[in-house]
C-alpha cells in the first residue's frame, strides 16, 4: 500500500491545436527495459489523449527500448528514423545523445535527460536552440540532499558506496557531485557496474568496503535491475537512496528527486506543441520545481533500520 503524505502534482496540459487529417508519426526511443518503457509511454499517451490526440486515428506511435544496452540504441534510432517521423521522444541521456547525433532535423522531445545543459543537448533553458527541447529532469543538484536524508537515517554515516555506470555520459559529473558535497565528512566509494552480471560483484565489493549506504544514481539498467538491487541490499542490511520512486516501490529504502511518470505526461504537450507547427529552438525547457521523498517502511523494517519521527514527517510518500 502507499500512502500518500504531500498533494499530488496536478498535470498541466498545454493545449496543442486540434490534429490535421494527416496521420502524425511519433518515435519513442528509451535506454531501459520494455516494463520501464511501457510504463513510460503509458503516460505520454495519457498526456496525448488528453491534448485531443486519438492513437490509429490522428497519431501513430513507434517505439523502441534497449533494455539496458547502450550499444544497441544507433541501431534502434536508425529504424525508427526510417519510419518518416514528425516527432522523436528521447528517454535517457544516452538515448537523447544518440538520436541528437543522428540528426538535426526531427523535433526531438526528452524527458529523464539528467542536466541538459551538462550534456550539450540545448544552448540554453530558455531559448533551446537546434532541434531539441523538452522536460529536464534536473532542477538542481541534489547531491547535498542525498546525504542530508542519508545522514538523518544513519547518524553514524562515514561511509557511502555510489553504483556508476560507466557507460551513461552523466554519472561521472554524478559522482563528482556527491564526491564534493561528502567533503571530508563522508568517504564516497564508487562501485563500476555496466552490465547486470556485474551487480553481484559490486555488492560483494561493497559488503568488503563496510560502506554503511548505497546511492543508485538514475539509470536505464539500475532501473531495469532496482528489484535485484534492492533484494541484495536488504540481505546486507544497506540501506539504499535512489532519485526516483519506482525502485523504492521495488523494495529500495529511500528516494528523492522528480516524479518521472509526470515528465513523460509533460512531455506531450511538447510533441502537441510541435505537431501543431511550433519549433523545438522556441520551447523553452522545463524544469522540476518539486521534489518528492519516498520511503519504504517495509524496507525499513526488514533491514533493521529505525527511522527518525522527523525524517518520516518529510516523507511525500510512504510505502508499507
Amino acid at each position: 500500500m502507499t500512502l500518500a503524505m504531500g498533494a499530488a502534482c496536478a498535470p498541466r496540459a498545454s493545449f496543442a491545436q486540434r490534429p490535421s487529417s494527416k496521420l502524425m508519426r511519433i518515435g519513442y526511443l528509451d535506454t531501459s527495459s520494455a516494463r520501464i518503457a511501457s510504463d513510460r509511454l503509458n503516460r505520454l499517451r495519457a498526456g496525448l489523449r488528453d491534448l485531443g490526440y486519438v492513437e490509429g486515428k490522428d497519431i501513430a506511435i513507434e517505439a523502441r527500448w534497449a533494455e539496458s544496452a547502450y550499444e544497441r540504441l544507433p541501431d534502434l534510432a536508425a529504424a525508427l528514423l526510417e519510419q518518416k517521423l514528425d516527432v522523436m521522444v528521447a528517454a535517457g541521456p544516452a538515448a537523447i545523445q544518440v538520436v541528437r547525433q543522428a540528426t538535426t532535423t526531427l523535433p526531438i522531445v526528452f524527458a529523464a535527460s539528467g542536466d541538459p545543459l551538462v550534456f550539450g543537448f540545448v544552448q540554453s533553458l530558455s531559448r533551446p536552440g537546434g532541434n531539441v527541447t523538452g522536460v529536464s529532469s534536473v532542477g538542481a543538484d541534489l547531491s547535498y540532499k542525498y546525504l542530508e536524508f542519508l545522514r538523518e537515517a544513519i547518524t553514524s554515516l562515514s561511509t557511502v558506496a555510489v553504483l556508476v555506470n560507466p557507460g551513461h555520459p552523466g554519472h561521472a559529473v554524478y559522482l563528482k557531485n556527491i564526491q564534493t558535497a561528502a567533503r571530508e565528512a563522508v568517504r564516497v566509494l564508487p562501485m563500476q557496474v555496466a552490465s547486470a552480471g556485474q551487480i553481484e560483484a559490486a555488492f560483494g565489493a561493497i559488503r568488503k568496503s563496510r560502506a554503511q549506504a548505497l546511492i543508485v544514481p538514475g539509470d536505464g539498467l539500475f532501473f531495469s535491475q532496482a528489484r535485484r538491487i534492492a533484494e541484495l541490499a536488504v540481505q546486507q542490511h544497506l540501506p539504499t537512496l535512489f532519485s526516483t520512486r519506482e525502485p523504492v516501490q521495488a523494495g529500495g529504502l529511500m528516494s528523492y528527486g522528480p516524479n518521472l511518470a509526470e515528465q513523460f505526461y509533460r512531455a506531450a504537450s511538447y510533441v502537441g506543441k510541435i505537431l501543431g507547427g511550433a519549433h523545438p529552438r522556441d520551447l523553452p525547457v522545463e524544469q522540476p520545481t518539486t521534489f518528492e521523498l519516498v520511503i519504504n517502511l517495509k524496507t525499513a523494517k526488514a533491514i533493521g533500520l529505525t527511522l527518525r519521527r522527523e525524517l518520516l514527517l518529510r516523507a511525500d510518500v510512504l510505502v508499507e
